[in-house]
């Protein structure tokens, strides 16, 4: 059962003041882990770590610039001054930035690929050292990742895209002792994607069959699937959360 095997585990969030991170935070906060929550926004991530442990023994928030490989190392100090290990890595820090790629900058294009990709090789390169046998890593990709982003998201989608080859490259290495997949969302109706929806709502429910758009829990709950035991033979795979907007092999 995913609550047995979750209790009192140990999982570092980035991200985790995010639509799709306060989500995911809230879940395992559910299940009973002790977390660390790390975020860009500080005073969002302390009021959400203060909101789900008032006494703060089970959850610690931290200042995270995710572009700052510095910033990745003093998130695992953290963790591991706290707790003395780490069970669950979930790097959920992302940025979706609207831009068409005629006019896109330099300094946009490395923003976006700094924080949504080497974001995540800076914390799961620090991570792994302390996640014990059994352990997971779970990244955040994104249906961009599977079929190209809608215009003016070239940045987006490319770092995506990274990110995925990224998992199913770094759960060959680090196999059989840490289990490595990823969550594919589609289009969640989170703050990060309001001004898209805004703009074209009609359009992007016109291609999902659901009907809707997906809730930032229930990525979170794909996400507690692949840390828990109910997962136990999975590894290198993604599983897709969107409605059926795109049906992947």
């Amino acid at each position: 059962m995913i609550e047995n095997s979750l209790q009192d585990q140990v999982v570092v969030l980035t991200g985790a003041a995010g639509g799709i991170g306060s989500a995911i935070a809230r879940t395992f906060h559910q299940l009973g882990t002790r977390m660390v929550l790390a975020d860009y926004d500080w005073q969002s991530v302390s009021r959400l770590a203060s909101s789900l442990d008032p006494e703060g023994t089970r959850v610690l928030s931290v200042a995270y610039d995710a572009s700052k490989p510095s910033d990745a190392d003093g998130v695992v100090a953290a963790c591991i001054d706290r707790f003395g290990h780490i069970d669950h890595l979930v790097p959920a820090a992302a940025i979706f930035e609207t831009q068409p790629f005629a006019t896109m900058t330099d300094d946009q294009w490395r923003r976006t690929i700094s924080i949504n990709l080497d974001g995540v090789f800076y914390i799961c390169r620090r991570s792994i050292p302390h996640i014990r046998p059994g352990g997971t890593i779970v990244t955040i990709a994104s249906s961009a990742a599977h079929e190209g982003c809608s215009s003016e998201h070239v940045h987006y989608g490319a770092s995506k895209g990274g990110v995925l080859t990224f998992t199913k490259s770094l759960a060959k290495e680090l196999a059989p002792n840490i289990r490595v997949n990823t969550v594919s969302p589609g289009t969640i109706d989170t703050p990060m994607v309001a001004e898209l929806l805004r703009r074209s709502r009609e359009k992007w429910l016109a291609v999902t069959p659901a009907g809707r758009f997906g809730t930032g829990e229930e990525v979170a709950d794909a996400v507690a699937f692949l840390c828990s035991n109910a997962s136990s033979y999975i590894t290198g795979q993604t599983i897709h959360v969107n409605g059926g907007s795109y049906m992947g092999g």
